[in-house]
């Protein structure tokens, strides 16, 4: 049995438990390198009668 099933929690909480663990053993530098590239962004457009509207 995989260690995260035996832990009781998704293989998503064990990837971000892992993610979080390796960040945080980065020195200073890499460190804000690598939080940069946890941020996300979110783009969206509206749609009407099956046409892209302008923003």
């Amino acid at each position: 049995m995989s260690a995260w099933k035996a832990a009781g929690i998704s293989y998503l909480q064990y990837a971000a438990i892992c993610a979080r663990a390796v960040r945080n053993s980065l020195k200073d530098e890499s460190r804000t390198l690598a939080l940069r590239r946890d941020q996300n962004n979110l783009k969206f457009a509206k749609w009407e009668g099956g046409v892209q509207k302008e923003q």
